[in-house]
């Protein structure tokens, strides 16, 4: 076998080098590659909460204190030593958010509540480190990172075995470099009339069935609480499955220096944030994060809501095992005027949700606003409801304000839709004995009744305008009844109704003792159904009666397809059934009956809303000045009293 020369081996290396070399031209040491738009965003922001890895910044920390390789085998022992780093004076702000994110990864990786609350407490180092440390910049987007694993370190630290809940209580807690105080004050769990009896955490909601989620960023952890009245309620109620708005701030003093300490300090606050939207940290006003729509829709999911629509339609005569209620999403609030809602047939309070959760977002809604809703059975008398409403509310201002010193409660708003509406115009128009002699063939006087009967009859059939009420909406509103009525399933439908036990009893008495006493053929039936037909003398009496003087009311119209508006209907009600002469506007909106969702039947809310505080603004002392009126959907605004019409289609939903 011929052996090869040195220098033959020699030229044979030479060449493989030159071949290797020349075969990785195009892959240096060092590229680039270009990428798509969303590509190279989601890697420029990848972080430990979008990608349960951490961050480029902060692999470049590791790297940077030779800590890579013991992070990848001793995760524990990394964040020790880098802790160790970062309270030496060796580190700054850039290894206070790597502990962040490695504390908040490795406390999801092995479920240890005490690398949650070290996540927090690191985040919250960064986010407002003492004057000697230098602050994070503002355009930093670590800066978002760590509000977000502040406020998830919190709820992580302190949540229930299942995750449904936090419990905040003082005492000491485990750290992975030592322990903590933790200081909640009993009044912190008390807000007005109201004790907090749970929290749970929203920010890891997904939500369906509100258009719209509105979220304010900030510090802090937005929970929805469920509260109990700590005095009986007066006048009014906060819902009982209604849930409030509150965000969790734990505070540290020092909170660098406190790092290199073994025992740590910390407050825990709950702020409301219906009532604040900031708070002061450092001497700075910090905003409170809130996710008010979470909240709202946590208190909507709940199917006692939705069940009662039908069964209050046909409950009547169970009127009460579920009593008719005034109720509130939050405490009476005193110089904020009331908005009343009231929802149609075979409804509930619920379906207003997408109004009230767009209302709420607006500062100029809630600032000078205070939510109310009136929850009856649709299946009743309509003029019976009305009278339930009335009662309701005269009771509220009486309780609510004995000594009559606040006077937003006499610049309420009334909006009412399909039957509520119905209800809402009782609120304002003076009958006198029309409505009676539409029905009855002598005066109320002389008809055969115990007292309690006739003050009942009174009460439905002799109509006085509501001192309070200064302005009422109506939303798809059958004035003058609705067509469906008349159909043979509805006839059907209405037999089935049960009416309640005063109204059965009042009937009883006088087909017992008034033998002299008729009534109009033409308004005999029962039910809300039977109220609401064309021909009903009584709801014709109710169409033609004026608004009270004083009185400002608005008509919202809804009507389906492109059509002509007159003639035209929304699947429910005829446009000539809903217009009303003498409002202060109308508005067409191209909707479906239940046009509550449609943001354009919405922005037209919020409009006559800034109007009214605008006018009431002359009369009760505001807070703020009158905001500039404007719609700011893109409806076509023509005279006072002409048809006003919307832009484009309404969104189907439920009548």
């Amino acid at each position: 076998m011929t052996k090869c020369s040195p220098a033959r081996k020699i030229s044979s290396a030479l060449c493989c080098v030159i071949w290797l070399l020349l075969a990785a031209g195009c892959e240096t040491p060092v590229g680039v590659e270009r990428l798509d738009s969303a590509t190279a965003q989601r890697r420029l922001t990848a972080d430990v909460l979008t990608t349960d890895e951490l961050s480029s910044q902060a692999r470049n920390v590791l790297r940077r204190w030779v800590l890579s390789e013991r992070y990848d085998d001793d995760p524990a022992g990394a964040i020790a030593a880098l802790h160790a780093i970062a309270t030496e004076d060796r580190g700054d702000e850039d290894e206070v958010i790597t502990l962040a994110e490695m504390a908040y990864l490795y406390g999801e990786k092995t479920q240890q509540r005490r690398y949650f609350l070290a996540a927090a407490i690191y985040s919250y180092a960064f986010l407002f480190p003492e004057q000697r440390f230098r602050p994070p910049s503002p355009y930093d987007p670590r800066l978002r990172l760590a509000a977000d694993l502040y406020s998830f370190g919190i709820t992580h630290a302190f949540a229930s075995n299942d995750g449904t809940t936090v419990d905040f209580r003082s005492g000491g807690y485990e750290l992975p470099f030592g322990t903590v105080q933790v200081v909640v004050k009993p009044s912190a769990f008390e807000w007005r009339n109201r004790r907090i009896v749970a929290l749970s955490p929203v920010q890891d909601l997904a939500i369906r069935g509100l258009a719209n989620r509105y979220r304010r960023p900030g510090v802090g952890a937005p929970l929805a609480a469920a509260t109990q009245p700590i005095l009986a309620e007066r006048g009014i109620q906060v819902a009982p499955r209604m849930k409030l708005p509150m965000t969790a701030v734990l505070r540290l003093d020092a909170p660098r220096r406190q790092l290199a300490r073994r025992e740590l300090r910390v407050t825990l606050d709950l702020y409301n944030t219906y009532d604040v939207a900031t708070t002061t940290i450092a001497g700075e006003t910090v905003p409170l994060e809130a996710d008010e729509t979470a909240v709202l829709a946590y208190t909507l999911a709940s199917p006692e809501i939705w069940e009662r629509e039908l069964k209050a339609f046909f409950s009547g005569v169970f009127s009460e095992s579920t009593p008719t209620q005034l109720a509130s999403i939050e405490a009476y609030r005193p110089g904020r005027i009331p908005v009343v809602f009231v929802h149609g047939t075979a409804s509930s309070a619920g379906r207003w949700g997408d109004m009230v959760n767009d209302l709420l977002d607006d500062p100029r809604m809630r600032d000078r606003y205070q939510f109310w809703f009136f929850t009856y059975d649709t299946g009743n008398p309509v003029l019976y409801s009305a009278a339930l409403l009335r009662d309701a509310l005269r009771d509220a201002v009486h309780k609510l304000d004995p000594a009559g010193k606040d006077p937003a409660l006499s610049e309420m708003v009334v909006i009412g839709h399909s039957q509520g509406g119905l209800l809402a115009k009782a609120m304002v128009v003076d009958t006198g004995d029309r409505v009676w002699n539409a029905i009855a063939n002598k005066p109320i006087d002389q008809v055969a009744l115990s007292p309690e009967r006739r003050e009942l009859l009174r009460e439905a059939v002799f109509i006085e305008p509501l001192p309070n009420v200064r302005r009422v909406v109506f939303i798809a509103t059958p004035h003058r009844g609705s067509y469906l009525t008349e159909y043979s399933v509805t006839e059907l439908l209405g037999r089935f109704l049960t009416l309640p036990a005063r109204i059965i009893e009042t009937g009883a008495e006088l087909a017992r003792n008034a033998t002299d006493f008729k009534v109009n053929p033409r308004s005999l039936g029962s039910g809300s159904l039977f109220g609401m037909t064309p021909k009903n003398p009584v709801i014709q009496t109710m169409a033609a009666t004026p608004i009270a003087p004083g009185v400002h009311a608005h008509s919202i119209i809804a009507v389906a397809g492109n059509g002509l508006v007159e003639g035209s209907n929304d699947g429910v009600v005829e446009y000539s059934s809903s217009h009303l002469d003498g409002v202060d506007s109308e508005y067409i909106v191209r909707s479906t009956h239940s046009t509550q969702s449609n943001p354009y039947t919405i922005e037209e809310v919020r409009r006559i809303l800034q109007l009214h505080a605008a006018d009431a603004c002359r009369r009760v002392p505001c807070n703020q000045p009158p905001t500039t009126v404007s719609h700011r959907g893109r409806g076509v605004d023509t005279s006072p009293l002409a048809p006003r019409e919307s832009a484009a289609f309404g969104r189907q939903g439920h009548g």
